[in-house]
């Protein structure tokens, strides 16, 4: 009998990427169609059979699916067909799978690509920087709610 990984996804206006978390597979084999066709299989450290198959939201291009194995886990990322932001990752608008989640840590919302390319451009220069150090990046910002009281 055949198992599902964790699978975490995250996706940029022109990729998705997933990350199968399964410690030192073997025997990986990753098939992408461009109907958006996904399937994954692989053989863990017990033996056991691991497999997968999604249907992604959209079309994907076959030949820009690479896939990278680790110690870990194996982290595919796979080419969008059109630019653009899928509203989710299945095709079917039924609630995913309990092993397919979100992966926040490469998660990239649509603002935050867009500030990111902002960025890079010369004439933006400055541009949404404090006067903070650097020991605060990626921190969330809470305002005091007692000096906005007026407490």
């Amino acid at each position: 009998m055949s198992r599902n990984p964790e699978v975490l996804w995250a996706q940029k206006s022109d990729k998705v990427y997933l990350t199968i978390a399964l410690p030192d597979a073997r025997d990986i084999s990753v098939k992408c169609e461009g109907e958006g066709l996904f399937s994954f299989s692989a053989v863990g450290v017990q033996g056991e059979s691991f497999d997968f198959s999604l249907e992604l939201f959209g079309n994907i291009v076959p030949e820009g699916c690479k896939t990278k194995a680790g110690l870990r886990n194996i982290i595919c990322s796979i080419q969008k067909e059109e630019k653009g932001w899928w509203k989710r990752l299945l095709k079917s608008e039924e609630k995913p799978a309990p092993y397919i989640k979100v992966d926040w840590n490469k998660w990239c919302d649509e603002d935050d690509e867009v500030a990111a390319s902002d960025a890079s451009d010369d004439n933006n220069a400055g541009y949404g920087e404090d006067d903070e150090s650097s020991d605060n990046e990626g921190m969330l910002y809470l305002p005091d709610l007692e000096k906005a009281r007026g407490n």
